[in-house]
């Protein structure tokens, strides 16, 4: 049975061999950008024609980062930005059709020893900043009826692990963000979803291995797979790339009818 011709279809979706992401002259910002996935997103979106504002507080970092750029169809333009400053990052997403949230901060401690003020700086960081990036972002991409927001949350944006209160906290409500944007941005053409991986092979990732083994009681050396893989079916780390190919995939005219929702790399946690 065919649908009616009075229903809309999908807009210039491309071919089966076509290989454009449909990035060029797109302007893309990505928070957290210095490092891990952030500099792996900058660099993808960057591959796929976009102009990246990368944003992030490690100045050296981005520098380092825009030299990685060079030679790639799109640009990287190092954006220093301290993310609790609200008002200079919703100012900092003005005029851009892609956003992709993912700067954050991890303190593993039981909640009765957690600090109150690095809660409050985590969340601030990881939930009231997207917000505000994304609020930012809307009026660019309703006015002109298309945009992407790719919000980098976490396995732990729909499961919860002991000792992690702020982060666990934190992408919980960017899961409940992410998809009211969504709700709000479809009748505008803009899509918003989360990308959920497990542990990724970052920085952020290796620097927990001893807080920990601290909170768990284990050796350090056993934190990997005693505690990070325990419940993950594919026993190893998440590349910062492939999370990065997501996000891409979510960016690009194929992920058109994708919002709302959570593309989960866990390995088969969430499978349990």
């Amino acid at each position: 049975m065919t649908a009616p011709s009075a229903l809309p279809g999908p807009h210039a979706l491309p071919g089966p061999h076509t290989h454009s992401s449909g990035l060029d002259g797109r302007t893309a910002l990505v928070t957290g950008a210095a490092g891990g996935i952030g500099r792996a997103c900058v660099l993808r979106l960057a591959a796929d024609g976009a102009k990246v504002r990368a944003v992030d507080l490690d100045t050296a970092g981005l520098e380092a980062l825009t030299e990685l750029a060079r030679g790639l169809p799109g640009t990287v333009e190092p954006h220093p930005l301290d993310l609790t400053d609200l008002d200079a990052a919703e100012l900092a997403a003005a005029g851009t059709d892609v956003l992709v949230n993912n700067a954050g901060l991890q303190t593993v401690r039981p909640i009765e020893e957690f600090p109150p003020e690095v809660f409050h700086t985590m969340l601030t960081v990881m939930l009231e900043a997207p917000f505000r990036l994304i609020r930012g972002a809307l009026p660019h991409m309703y006015g002109q009826r298309w945009g992407r927001i790719v919000n980098v949350s976490s396995v732990h944006g729909l499961r919860a692990s002991a000792f992690k209160s702020a982060y666990v906290a934190a992408k919980h409500g960017l899961e409940g963000l992410s998809k009211t944007a969504a709700l709000e941005g479809a009748p505008h053409g803009v899509t918003s979803n989360c990308v959920n991986p497990a542990y990724v092979r970052t920085p952020l990732v290796e620097k927990q291995l001893a807080d920990q083994a601290r909170a768990h009681d284990v050796p350090e050396e056993r934190v990997l797979s005693e505690v990070l893989l325990r419940d993950s079916a594919v026993k190893r780390l998440v590349e910062p790339e492939e999370v990065a190919e997501a996000v891409a995939y979510l960016c690009g005219p194929q992920a058109s009818f994708v919002t709302g929702t959570s593309l989960v790399m866990d390995g088969g946690w969430t499978a349990h």
